[in-house]
């Protein structure tokens, strides 16, 4: 990362025990410095930014023409026009406004596991996390990934919000553009994950009911519930014409079961424990694990939202990265 991009906030290195570098390590900033964070859906603001707005004014875009009538500002005649067809007509502009985007981490049980020694993950040189953990886990990398959306999105002027959750929504920021908001966000995400399920219905009704205008709400998780659940919480969303993107959280050992010899497998939201010998269930497991993961896949397209996978082995900046670069490109493909 630049020194130019990275002037508002190299003062903050250290918030609340945890090093602001495990958010921003400079190989994720430098794949995301030149990314803009745009709403598929029309959004609303106030701001002037870098998103349209479904207000028509009078200022940066022209979108159409609309007849004259008495009273309307003349200056905004369009004279060609008039030269062509005789007729008064006025330019009509879409406003370019600031994105609001509400960001939802899930920090329910599943989300402390984790394969990936934290030290050649973290890239700060540390042995463990400010949690005492050694162990990159998902909920690390969830976090991390939500820093930097964060960070970018009030770089270019856009609101941010933040909520942590699992069977319910706690520790909410309300969301704002301020330069404080991303420590705010840090110290948030700094938090233990809890030893509950997720219940992703309750949390987006109580999402929804804090928002009061069209957002883009990004979902960071493992997504380790049921696929009708997370059908219920998309709907929902969509009814109030918010766009969502969804990005799974997820381990390589989760991905490849590679693991030898009978051991005790614990749940980690309460379920107990059990021994198992992995190489007894491996297939089936693989393929329980592929059906449940293109169900969610398929259940975000299915109301027109982006789903990606993150997975803890990889670095975060090159994936996150080309995510939002093929986003980009499509969104500028479907305006032309």
């Amino acid at each position: 990362m630049s020194s130019a991009s990275s002037g508002s906030f190299s003062n903050d290195r250290a918030v609340a025990g945890a090093d602001a570098g495990t958010y921003l390590h400079p190989q994720t900033l430098a794949r995301l410095a030149s990314i803009e964070l745009r709403a598929k859906l029309i959004v609303e603001g106030v701001m002037n930014g870098m998103h349209r707005s479904p207000y028509h004014g009078f200022s940066v875009e022209f979108a159409q023409h609309r007849p004259y009538t008495a009273g309307d500002d003349l200056r905004h005649l369009d004279w060609k026009l008039l030269g062509r067809s005789d007729k008064l007509h006025l330019k009509q502009y879409e406003q370019e406004t600031n994105l609001d985007l509400a960001l939802l981490v899930d920090s329910s049980g599943s989300m402390n596991y984790g394969s990936r020694s934290y030290a050649s993950a973290s890239g700060t040189g540390d042995a463990a996390s400010h949690r005492g953990s050694a162990v990159w886990t998902k909920y690390d990398h969830a976090t991390a990934t939500a820093a930097a959306i964060a960070f970018l999105a009030i770089r270019q002027g856009d609101r941010v919000g933040l909520g942590m959750f699992a069977d319910k929504l706690f520790d909410a920021i309300d969301r704002s553009s301020a330069r404080e908001q991303w420590r705010k966000i840090v110290r948030t995400l700094s938090v233990h994950p809890v030893e509950q399920g997720t219940d992703l219905p309750r949390v987006m009704d109580q999402t929804l009911g804090k928002l009061n205008n069209r957002c883009l709400i990004v979902l960071v998780s493992d997504f380790y519930t049921e696929p009708e659940s997370i059908r219920v919480a998309l709907a929902r969303a969509k009814h109030r014409r918010h766009d969502v993107m969804l990005m799974q959280v997820v381990d390589e050992k989760e991905l490849t079961f590679d693991l030898d010899g009978a051991a005790p497998f614990e749940g980690l939201e309460g379920e107990g424990r059990v021994r198992v010998d992995p190489r007894s269930i491996r297939s089936a497991y693989l393929e329980a694990i592929e059906t449940h993961n293109a169900k969610v896949a398929k259940i975000a397209r299915s109301f027109g939202f982006d789903y990606h996978r993150l997975v803890t082995e990889d670095w975060l900046g090159p994936s996150l990265g080309a995510f939002m670069n093929r986003r980009a490109a499509m969104l500028k493909r479907r305006s032309v």
